[in-house]
């Protein structure tokens, strides 16, 4: 079944703040492998113009990705996440993600494609902090494989 195209331009309403954590950010730096002291050591932030620690580019991922849980599950759009795969992400800041932040999520579809069989999402997310005050825009793509291509032997 197609996407419907009437929810491009669709926005759904902020999520619920999610706080991040000196921890959190110590765990997603260790588990990308980079060692950058500005994302571990207050310190060594400071030294940098930053009020704590930072966090990684992509570390906003996992809250915008979740974020748009809400839009993939919405069942009027008719997509069938169990045919999604992720295709591409971008990210466009304004400031560094920052432990302590209390950060939201408006998602927007931005566009809804269909080519070689397949449905294309486009999902904007845009994160702001506690004060209302935007941090980053991350653009996540999801690709949902079509029947055909499930029928194939998983080839798109």
């Amino acid at each position: 079944m197609a996407l419907d195209q009437s929810f491009v331009g669709r926005s759904y309403p902020p999520t619920d703040a999610y706080e991040v954590g000196r921890e959190k950010i110590r765990e997603f730096a260790e588990a990308i492998g980079d060692a950058n002291p500005a994302y571990t050591d207050p310190e060594a932030a400071r030294a940098l113009g930053h009020p704590d620690v930072i966090a990684p580019p992509t570390f906003p991922f996992a809250i915008t990705f979740k974020a748009a849980g809400v839009v993939v599950q919405d069942p009027e759009l008719g997509l069938d996440y169990s045919r999604v795969v992720h295709g591409d992400q971008k990210f466009a800041y304004t400031r560094p993600v920052r432990a302590g932040d209390r950060l939201t999520v408006t998602s927007t579809i931005e566009a809804v494609k269909s080519m070689a069989g397949n449905e294309i999402l486009d999902v904007r997310g845009e994160v702001h902090d506690e004060t209302g005050a935007h941090v980053v825009t991350a653009w996540t793509k999801l690709v949902a494989r079509g029947a055909d291509a499930q029928r194939d032997g998983g080839e798109a």
